[in-house]
């Protein structure tokens, strides 16, 4: 079976900068990702884990950490015992400026042919980037229901 590779390129009007703190710094990721915090030093091995309304959600460490150009970490979701079983994902996200603009390039891979977790990201990530965008650009983030993806272990946290 093919192993899937989900791919995701938004063009955002930011600095390489704003957008690399917009992805690693809490006070930025609670406002377009459901109030998920990112936890880490982003320093190469070290762990990284996403705590969404105060339950961990996905754990991983820390690949590549090159600010502002490139940061890439394992990705595990472990609310789930499908999920649990899956072995790592990787995370990889690419920053390129143009001018006033930066390219941002997400690539989530290395997932089983038969993968849950591949669905779950699937209708997450593009929410998210697209709320990005919105809070990077206007200063507001876009309030998509959670409830829009479809993703059932989400229920549990959000009851």
């Amino acid at each position: 079976m093919l192993k899937p590779v989900f791919h995701y390129v938004s063009y955002i009007r930011t600095t390489p900068e704003q957008l690399w703190q917009a992805l690693t710094d809490s006070k930025f990721t609670t406002r377009y990702w459901w109030d998920t915090s990112v936890i880490s030093d982003w320093k190469v091995g070290s762990p990284v884990s996403l705590v969404l309304k105060g339950k961990t959600t996905d754990v991983g460490e820390i690949l590549i950490a090159d600010r502002p150009k490139r940061l890439s970490y394992t990705f595990h979701h472990i609310l789930n015992e499908a999920a649990l079983k899956e072995r790592p994902s990787r995370v990889t996200f690419v920053l390129e400026p143009y001018g006033a603009l930066v390219k941002l390039t997400l690539t989530h891979e290395g997932f089983a042919g038969d993968s849950v977790v591949y669905d779950g990201i699937s209708k997450g990530w593009p929410a998210i980037l697209s709320s990005l965008k919105s809070l990077m650009e206007t200063g507001k983030p876009l309030e998509i229901p959670i409830g829009a993806l479809f993703i059932d272990e989400l229920d549990e946290v959000f009851g």
